[in-house]
């Protein structure tokens, strides 16, 4: 059988898990049902730890302490992010935290507010 490929990396390693497709590549998860993207979507969908998707202008809460390179204190668990910028690449979300400055995330550490 042949599976789809992944909604957000592209890849073809996709397996099917229980009711889910599982991209191995990247770690994405999608329903069976959900729609695969259009041409008429600009391509980039970014989705948070619970499979929402974020949009520009979104806030965002982290769900774990996550360390920044250079600053002695990590960014706390729960740290509430306004005004996110999606962008393309691994870590997929532009931001500025107070105490941080400006900061960059990956998705998969955030849930939508």
């Amino acid at each position: 059988m042949e599976y789809p490929n992944c909604l957000r990396c592209g890849g073809a390693n996709t397996y099917m898990l229980e009711e889910k497709y599982v991209c191995p590549d990247c770690f994405h998860e999608w329903n069976v049902d959900e729609p695969e993207p259009t041409e008429e979507t600009d391509g980039l969908v970014v989705l948070d730890a619970n499979g929402n998707q974020l949009q520009d202008g979104d806030s965002v809460v982290t769900i774990k302490n996550l360390p920044v390179k250079g600053a002695s204190k990590p960014i706390k668990a729960g740290t509430k992010v306004k005004r996110i910028r999606l962008t393309d690449g691994n870590h997929n979300i532009d931001c500025k935290i107070e105490g941080f400055g400006a900061v960059g995330l990956k998705s998969e550490f955030v849930k939508k507010a």
